[in-house]
């Protein structure tokens, strides 16, 4: 591993890996898979590695919770893009196995509610055991210690195997978002079509809270795209929100929100504005509402300015 490298959550063969060779920068740079999202980011927080690509939210099973906490915690990294892959499995298979010989299942825990009407329908005798990917369920059935994992299917051929089913998936056009993350600097150009994250923490419990954090958002224009809660670790009921909103830090709507989160909030930590996915095309993202664009912020500061002269 190099300090020019990218991480991944591994081994050979994940979702995540297949998302990380759609970046044109990974054909120039060494890709190393880790064992866990952990992992993955703690090689670039300990400059290892450049950068590291890990998954942060599903369309059926919501955010991944790992990614989540570690964002929130440690020392602070930065996202700089995002990649949206869909997600079909493929039921993988040593060569020969039946559908009749299949007693034991296995894949990433994010994956068995997006095929649990399928195995219930097919194998609902199965015994389901997770795995720490879906890939390292495929090496655990290359080694006999499961009869088949749900899997990408081009990760059969790394691991020996045979696609005895493709394209299962519960929910037609499942998605999984995926974050590469590096260490603090500048966030990524502003292309018009941004998204930006951070994590907030309440200063206190106390009636309408969640409200005023929202409030924040909701006076200046600011589209939530996402927003899920994490316990803090202090206690019941002591939570942490991760949050997504379209516009970039230097947009001045997202701007001061951001100092409007600052004052009112213990805590905020900037996780950085980036190109929405499928935007390299150069697709404008939605408009702002009328009187959050920089030029309504501008002109509304040159009328206080021009009150504070007596020119009003």
């Amino acid at each position: 591993m190099s300090a020019s490298s990218y991480t991944y959550l591994g081994p050979e063969g994940t979702f995540t890996e297949a998302a990380l060779r759609t970046l044109p920068e990974a054909a120039t740079r060494e890709l190393v898979p880790m064992v866990s999202v952990q992992a993955a980011l703690d090689a670039v927080r300990a400059g290892k590695a450049a950068a590291a690509l890990v998954p942060i939210e599903n369309s059926v099973e919501g955010g991944v919770t790992a990614t989540l906490d570690e964002l929130a915690t440690g020392e602070p990294l930065m996202v700089y893009r995002e990649v949206v892959l869909r997600i079909a499995f493929a039921l993988l298979v040593r060569p020969g196995t039946k559908l009749s010989d299949v007693k034991t299942v296995t894949g990433h825990p994010v994956a068995q509610p997006q095929v649990r009407k399928w195995l219930a329908a097919h194998l609902p005798e199965a015994q389901w055991e997770s795995a720490a990917s879906n890939a390292d369920g495929a090496r655990l059935v290359q080694e006999g210690r499961y009869d088949a994992a749900f899997a990408g299917e081009f990760a059969a051929a790394t691991y020996g195997l045979e696609p005895l089913v493709t394209d299962i998936h519960d929910a037609r056009n499942a998605e999984t978002r995926f974050v590469l993350a590096g260490r603090p600097a500048r966030p990524s150009a502003r292309t018009g079509n941004d998204r930006t994250s951070l994590v907030v923490w309440l200063r206190d419990d106390h009636p309408g809270a969640l409200m005023e954090l929202l409030q924040e958002f909701s006076a200046r224009g600011v589209n939530l795209t996402w927003i899920e809660s994490r316990p803090t670790g202090e206690g019941m009921g002591r939570y942490c929100f991760s949050i997504d909103c379209e516009g970039h830090i230097t947009d001045r709507r997202v701007g001061e929100t951001l100092m409007g989160l600052k004052r009112i909030c213990p805590k905020v930590r900037f996780l950085g504005s980036y190109p929405r996915a499928g935007t390299e095309g150069g697709r404008q993202g939605a408009q702002p509402r009328p009187g959050t664009s920089d030029s309504d912020y501008a002109a509304a500061a040159d009328w206080l300015a021009r009150c504070l002269d007596g020119r009003a």
